[in-house]
């Protein structure tokens, strides 16, 4: 008879991801106080515990399947914060961008939709275009609401808005739930390896 191996609950993979579920209200807070300052840094705290969250997880055997939850709550707790929080700070600039924030807010509703839709939770793929997606649409949106130049937020709208079709080419080929599917080949593969059994 095997044991089954017990998650471990409090790692330090686990705990950035759920910080990020913590700042998102703190983010709003901050944003409806006009405290720009502040909530730069706070989405930047953010920002940086979404990419090292993971990695860790990877480099220390910390993945569980509670880890993969947490991040991407965590994920869904930051981003859709921020569009809010945008609108409360910078209401011309949301304005002078508004395709391009409306593309941004379509790209991370409908795949989410879809996944309830379907599996009735969040997809949770972590797909190797989301990665490069969040790092880009995160740095580059500091960059705008610093006063930077918009171009790198609208070259990493489409980024985004690619990767996220990619996750609903996943979530309409794949008839159950999966996590971790980094990238649209690898759920082809899946999917051959399913019927084939």
């Amino acid at each position: 008879m095997t044991e089954d191996r017990k998650e471990p609950l409090a790692t330090l993979p686990n705990a950035l991801s759920a910080l990020r579920l913590v700042l998102a209200p703190l983010m709003l807070w901050l944003a409806w106080s006009g405290r720009s300052t502040a909530f730069l840094v706070t989405l930047s705290i953010s920002l940086l515990s979404d990419l090292c969250d993971g990695w860790l997880a990877r480099r220390f055997d910390q993945a569980t399947e509670l880890g993969t939850l947490l991040d991407s709550y965590g994920d869904l707790a930051t981003f859709s914060t921020v569009p809010l929080c945008a609108w409360w700070l910078w209401p011309e600039l949301i304005q002078r961008e508004a395709w391009y924030a409306a593309a941004v807010v379509a790209a991370y509703v409908f795949p989410i939709a879809l996944g309830y839709l379907k599996y009735g939770r969040l997809t949770s793929y972590h797909t190797y275009g989301a990665k490069l997606s969040a790092v880009v649409i995160g740095a580059s949106a500091l960059v705008l609401f610093l006063g930077g130049p918009p171009l790198p937020f609208r070259i990493a709208t489409w980024i985004l808005v690619l990767a996220e079709l990619e996750e609903i080419a996943i979530t309409t080929i794949l008839p159950e739930w999966r996590s971790n599917v980094p990238s649209l080949l690898h759920a082809r593969r899946l999917l051959r390896s399913d019927i084939q059994l």
